[in-house]
């Protein structure tokens, strides 16, 4: 099951990104892992502190956790549950210091057969080589459209 990538102990990276360059090809590799359907080095490389939040006003925006696990528990697990295939890929990657732009699109399938070819911009934060936080901006009317939102708390 896909939520399992988002249900493993954490494992510490072994390296520390310190440079705009290190931090552009942390990003470079995650989405390299994503492309082939494994979501488990975007999780290993989420600090603690991670927080993810959508941009933008509409339903689904709020800040989905301040932690690492509750990122994962309110909102990667029930969201990934959703799909019975997903790879997203980086089109584009632009970083400046401790931010990382990235471009990318997902060919995915939910459980209900729905066609998920989502277009994404993410603008991450890194520090000392951990993911502390992400803002996503998405195709909002094909979320609302084919997925059900998790609940929270």
């Amino acid at each position: 099951m896909l939520d399992s990538c988002f249900s493993h102990p954490f494992a510490p990276a072994t390296v520390l990104a310190v440079t705009t360059q290190d931090n552009r090809h942390l990003l470079t590799a995650i989405f390299a892992s994503l492309a082939e359907g494994d979501a488990r080095p975007l999780t290993d490389a989420m600090s603690e502190n991670f927080r993810w939040r959508f941009a933008g006003e509409w339903t689904w925006v709020r800040d989905w956790g301040h932690t690492k696990q509750e990122v994962r528990q309110n909102l990667l697990q029930p969201l990934m549950a959703q799909f019975t295939a997903y790879r997203s890929r980086a089109e584009e990657i632009i970083a400046d210091g401790d931010r990382v732009v990235v471009r990318a699109t997902a060919e995915a399938t939910t459980t209900g057969g729905e066609a998920y070819p989502q277009a994404y911009c993410y603008v991450f934060r890194v520090e000392k080589g951990r993911l502390t936080e992400v803002i996503e901006y998405c195709d909002t009317a094909l979320v609302e459209r084919v997925l059900t939102q998790p609940t929270t708390g």
